[in-house]
């Protein structure tokens, strides 16, 4: 006797494109995209970074074209990261305070020439500091908190002075947002958002990243473990969330990005709060690499995993892929 079939066929949604195409529960869209951008010292330069296929470090004078093309596909927001020359790395990171560094130089050029595309900066020592950590040092080597905290206040002020829309720390100090959030109040600077990495662990997918800042060679073996988070931990992400947004916190990030899925969704589940998500450079080189070996249908793959940002619950995702995928939405 033949079973009678359901009522019900799910199927019946996805025979057709068009069919699919109008029950998607999520939809990719260039202005879902911050574009992380390397900038090096120099003129007319661009410095590919072999870790990172298809990434190059660009000098001030180049950024205006770079973030007009982004402009131009719809993608509203870059993240600059600065390579700083070798002899200006020290272990004070002073050069980070510098208001006429390489980052606030990138900051009022692209202001000025494209002031509708929003800036965003990252706020950590590692790519001002000899020995390539995120914080300031103490006579044992231990990354000394508070000291690292009014580096980074100065450092954000700079930031916002040179015309920054959104300050993003990422160094994982205790208390380092609401100094910042304290300090621009007293400064009366009301322009920047706060984008704090709330939730960002000591992953190995950072790799590339530090080769284009520069800070890999300089941390000579090291590990950020005592202030970056564990892995293994879910629940005490929502407590580094809870406490960012007590302490002014506009927007929060999780990073890395396609491993922590599940964090991303925990944190939109319980506080509904504006949140990024950072595709970091290892996940990149990954997805890149497999395309180039013919693994994988690059296109495909990428654009399914920045779908997935967007089912977990991300509002924004950074991704090294942000001008291609803008491109591909296109067509």
């Amino acid at each position: 006797m033949i079973a009678s079939f359901p009522a019900l066929r799910m199927r019946r949604g996805r025979v057709a494109l068009w069919m699919r195409a109008m029950l998607a529960e999520h939809r990719l869209h260039p202005s879902d995209f911050i574009w992380p951008l390397f900038i090096c010292e120099g003129s007319n330069r661009e410095e590919p970074i072999g870790s990172l296929p298809g990434v190059s470090r660009w000098s001030v004078d180049r950024l205006p074209a770079k973030v007009r093309e982004a402009a131009d596909l719809g993608i509203p927001c870059v993240a600059l990261f600065p390579n700083t020359p070798n002899e200006l790395r020290t272990d004070d990171a002073r050069e980070a305070l510098n208001p006429g560094n390489l980052i606030c130089r990138a900051i009022k050029t692209i202001k000025d020439a494209v002031p509708e595309v929003g800036v965003l900066t990252d706020v950590a020592l590692d790519p001002y500091t000899s020995h390539g950590q995120d914080g300031l040092l103490d006579a044992s080597g231990y990354v000394a908190n508070d000291p690292t905290v009014a580096a980074l206040t100065r450092q954000a002020l700079c930031h916002a002075k040179a015309g920054a829309d959104v300050v993003a720390p990422s160094d994982m100090m205790d208390g380092r947002v609401g100094a910042l959030r304290a300090a621009f109040d007293k400064a009366a600077v009301e322009r920047p958002r706060i984008l704090a990495y709330s939730a960002k662990y000591a992953s190995n997918f950072y790799g590339p990243f530090r080769d284009a800042v520069g800070s890999a060679g300089n941390l000579k073996g090291g590990d950020k473990y005592s202030y970056q988070m564990d892995p293994a931990n879910s629940n005490e992400a929502l407590w580094e969330v809870y406490l960012d947004l007590q302490e002014g916190a506009d927007m929060v990030m999780v990073k890395p990005g396609l491993p922590y899925l599940d964090i991303v969704r925990r944190v939109k589940d319980t506080f509904g709060v504006p949140t990024a998500v950072y595709q970091v450079s290892g996940e990149y080189a990954m997805l890149k690499a497999a395309g180039q070996c013919g693994w994988l249908d690059e296109r495909a793959c990428v654009l399914e995993t920045l779908t997935a940002f967007k089912r977990a619950g991300a509002d924004a995702v950074l991704t090294y892929f942000a001008l291609t995928a803008a491109e591909w939405l296109r067509t």
